[in-house]
């Protein structure tokens, strides 16, 4: 649990941290299945890239580890109101067993306004050597398999019903421990495969 007031105080990027995650994290989901690299620092990586973007007008959710505590310092670091699930416009999962029922409820927009539409991060063991899923559509030569470790195979079918959509849907980030954050937007196919 996070008891520490001065980290609460302290906990927002410098400016060039926060260009370095905006910059990847960009990246990431222009060139879907591709690893890119978050800057190092004292948070758990799967944070940063709500520390970077949220702001006063973006409502976020978080969903913690059991015994942990880092909503205050989101909270504190970047001004944004914390909201239900289903009315965040950033979705952080630090919990990987919740991260299919994140998912399910992040909020996809409409056609009308699909820049509302969630962006979920969802930490991972690891952005390689899983269960792999074929990635096609725009940013991908071709197709790419992309191999999570640590996330559950669930997360793809719900996917596919919160991007059927389009333009509406939901984008997401997963990011490992060591600060590989890699996109698969809404307008990418994932497709489950067998290695």
């Amino acid at each position: 649990m996070i008891t520490d007031t001065a980290a609460v105080r302290g906990a927002a990027l410098d400016a060039v941290a926060a260009q370095r995650v905006y910059r990847s994290a960009l990246e990431a989901l222009s060139r879907p299945g591709t690893v890119h690299p978050l800057p190092p620092s004292g948070y758990p990586a799967a944070l940063l890239p709500v520390l970077a973007l949220a702001d006063l007008d973006t409502g976020t959710h978080l969903v913690d580890l059991p015994g942990d505590a880092w909503e205050p310092i989101v909270e504190v670091a970047t001004g944004a109101p914390v909201v239900e699930v289903h009315a965040a416009r950033y979705v952080t999962v630090l919990d990987p067993a919740a991260a299919a029922d994140a998912v399910a409820h992040a909020h996809p927009g409409s056609a009308a306004s699909p820049e509302s539409g969630a962006t979920v991060v969802i930490a991972v063991e690891s952005v390689v050597g899983g269960d792999p899923v074929l990635l096609t559509g725009p940013g991908v030569a071709g197709e790419l398999l992309f191999a999570p470790r640590g996330v559950d195979p669930a997360i793809w079918t719900i996917r596919e019903g919160r991007v059927a959509d389009f333009p509406a849907g939901i984008d997401l980030l997963f990011v490992d421990p060591d600060g590989g954050i890699v996109g698969v937007p809404r307008t990418t196919t994932a497709t489950t495969t067998t290695r």
